[in-house]
């Protein structure tokens, strides 16, 4: 998704510093003004997070609803809460996977499937955006922790190099 936006930004490398911080934090542009979720983000923090001027964030914006195709994309986007760090405090797991290729299909099917064998739920499933990471990963949330004889079975899914277990 990133490299058919960035085009917008060729020209401007630190607006486009900008453009893919918002998002990769699911940060809505709407009316001139950026948001997470509903609660209004300042010019200032997304500078800070950026590690650009103030008036970057400014001209990106301004780029953002100029742009039909960034306006669409921009205005739709949401943050999304990452249980990782919170499923050992509530008693789940969260299974890192790191795959071999992060374009190789059915890597999410694979992986839930052995999970759903075992009679476990699935709190949520992440996916990072290859375009937008260098070393992409799936992130599984179970509804309860992960018994040790399912790790070599999820070692064994197509396109998994390896696992983390949080």
């Amino acid at each position: 998704m990133w490299y058919s936006l960035s085009k917008h930004f060729g020209r401007y490398p630190s607006q486009g510093k900008v453009a893919k911080l918002l998002l990769a934090n699911g940060l809505r542009v709407k009316d001139g003004r950026v948001f997470c979720g509903e609660i209004e983000i300042g010019d200032v923090a997304i500078a800070r997070a950026a590690g650009v001027d103030r008036r970057i964030v400014r001209s990106a914006v301004t780029t953002i609803e100029k742009e039909e195709e960034l306006r669409r994309v921009y205005s739709a986007l949401r943050p999304t809460a990452m249980l990782k760090d919170v499923a050992p405090a509530m008693h789940w797991s969260c299974i890192e996977v790191i795959p071999t290729d992060a374009h190789v299909p059915g890597i999410i099917a694979d992986v839930t499937g052995v999970i759903a064998e075992a009679g476990i739920s699935v709190r949520q499933a992440l996916v990072d955006d290859p375009e937008m990471v260098d070393e992409p990963r799936l992130y599984v949330i179970t509804g309860s922790e992960v018994p040790p004889e399912m790790i070599p079975r999820i070692k064994a899914c197509r396109g998994v190099k390896s696992i983390l277990l949080h």
